[in-house]
C-alpha cells in the first residue's frame, strides 16, 4: 500500500499545514511511560501547568484539544444565558467557528467593522446602547484577537487601555491567542505583559509546533472555580492529559516557543520584503505576525494556486493570505518569491 504523501513544496496556506516541531513529537514519546491517573491528575499535568501559570501571573491554566474550543470554554466562563459578546467582524469566533458560541453557549455576538482587526474603547462603547432594556441582549464580554486574523499586533498600551475601558464599563474581556505567540515575539515582550489586561486567554500550540493542544489561561480568580465542570461539558476533558501538557513542555522548555514564533515572523517579513515592487502585487496590512496579506492582480492567484498551497483571504477585493511556520525555511521563501515573480512578469510580458 502507497503510503501517504505531504504536499510537494513547503505550503504558505496556514502554519496548521506544518509538521510537529521535533521536540514535542520527543516530549509525547517521553511522556508515554507506564501508568498515570488520568483526567489530569498526573505529574505532567500538574508541572507543566504551573509553568505556565507562572509565566502568565495566572490564576488558572487548563489544556483543551483546539482553539475553537478553548474560545466557547473562555467566553462561556463569562455570560449568562442573556448576555452578549462584542467582537470584531472578522474575529474567527464569528467567522469561522461555524456558530460554536451561537450553539454551545447560545449568546449573541455583536460585531464591529474593524480597518485593522483590532478593537478599540471607542468601537466597543459604539456596541453598548440598550444596556438595561429587557428586549436586548446585554453587552457583557469583549473578545479580542491577538495577533488578529489579519495579522496585526495589538500593543501592549492598547490592551491595557482597552481592558481599562471594558473593566470601567462593566465588561469582562477574553483574548483569542491562537498566535499569541506570534505577538509576544513582534512586541518583545512577556506573555504576562500581554495577559494582564484580560480575564481569560487561549495560549496557542498547534500553530506553533503542538499538534491538537491549546492551553486556557484565567487570569480573573473569580472565574476559575467553574472551568473544570465546563470543560467537561463541553466534551474537553482529555483522560489522557499528560500527552497535551507534555507538549506544553516542551514548548516552555527553552522558550521553544519563543524561538518558533521569532522565525515564523522573519519568514514571513522575508517574503514581504521579497515581494516588494513586484508588478501587481501589494501588502494589504502591515506585517507585525507570521501572515501576509497581499492584494495579486486577479490574473495571478490562478497560476500560483494551480502550483502553491495558500489561501484567497477575501475574493471580491483579491486579498490572498500567505503564512509562514516554524519550519518555514529561507528557500522555501526565496522559491516563492521567484514563481511570484515569474507569473507576475510572464502577466506583463
Amino acid at each position: 500500500m502507497t503510503p501517504p504523501q505531504a504536499l510537494p513544496r513547503k505550503s504558505f496556506g496556514s502554519d496548521n499545514h506544518a509538521r510537529a516541531h521535533p521536540a514535542v513529537l520527543s516530549a509525547l514519546g517521553s511522556a508515554s511511560r507506564g501508568d498515570v491517573t488520568a483526567y489530569g491528575d498526573d505529574p505532567w499535568t500538574e508541572r507543566v501547568a504551573a509553568q505556565l501559570r507562572q509565566e502568565f501571573g495566572a490564576s488558572g491554566v487548563f489544556f483543551v484539544f483546539n482553539g475553537t474550543a478553548a474560545n466557547v470554554l473562555g467566553v462561556s466562563l463569562m455570560l449568562r444565558p442573556y448576555e452578549a459578546v462584542i467582537c470584531a467582524e472578522s474575529a474567527h469566533l464569528n467567522v469561522d467557528e461555524c456558530g460554536a458560541a451561537e450553539r454551545i453557549i447560545g449568546c449573541k455576538l455583536l460585531t464591529v467593522p474593524t480597518d485593522d482587526g483590532k478593537l478599540t474603547p471607542e468601537l466597543v462603547a459604539a456596541r453598548l446602547a440598550g444596556r438595561g432594556d429587557e428586549h436586548r441582549a446585554q453587552p457583557r464580554a469583549v473578545a479580542i484577537t491577538q495577533a488578529t486574523e489579519v495579522g496585526t499586533c495589538y500593543t501592549v498600551a492598547e490592551l491595557r487601555r482597552l481592558g481599562d475601558f471594558c473593566h470601567d464599563s462593566d465588561l469582562l474581556v477574553f483574548l483569542d491567542g491562537a498566535r499569541l505567540a506570534n505577538a509576544a515575539a513582534f512586541l518583545g515582550c512577556s506573555l504576562s505583559d500581554l495577559a494582564g489586561s484580560v480575564d481569560v486567554l487561549s495560549f496557542g500550540g498547534t500553530k506553533n509546533g503542538a499538534v491538537g493542544a491549546e492551553a486556557l489561561v484565567v487570569m480573573n480568580p473569580a472565574l476559575t472555580a467553574s472551568v473544570p465542570f465546563q470543560r467537561k461539558q463541553q466534551m474537553q476533558l482529555a483522560s489522557k492529559m499528560r500527552y497535551l501538557a507534555a507538549q506544553f513542555g516542551a514548548l516552555l522548555e527553552d522558550q521553544l516557543w519563543l524561538q518558533n514564533a521569532r522565525h515564523a515572523n522573519a519568514m514571513a517579513q522575508r517574503l514581504a520584503a521579497g515581494v516588494s515592487g513586484i508588478p501587481g502585487v501589494g501588502l494589504r496590512y502591515p506585517v507585525e505576525s507570521n501572515g501576509v496579506f497581499a492584494t495579486l492582480d486577479p490574473a495571478l492567484i490562478e497560476p500560483l494556486a494551480s502550483e502553491w498551497n495558500f489561501y484567497v483571504w477575501d475574493a471580491s477585493e483579491n486579498v490572498v493570505r500567505w503564512m509562514a511556520a516554524f519550519d518555514t525555511s529561507e528557500e522555501d521563501v526565496d522559491a516563492f518569491v521567484a514563481a511570484i515573480r515569474a507569473a507576475a512578469l510572464k502577466l506583463i510580458s
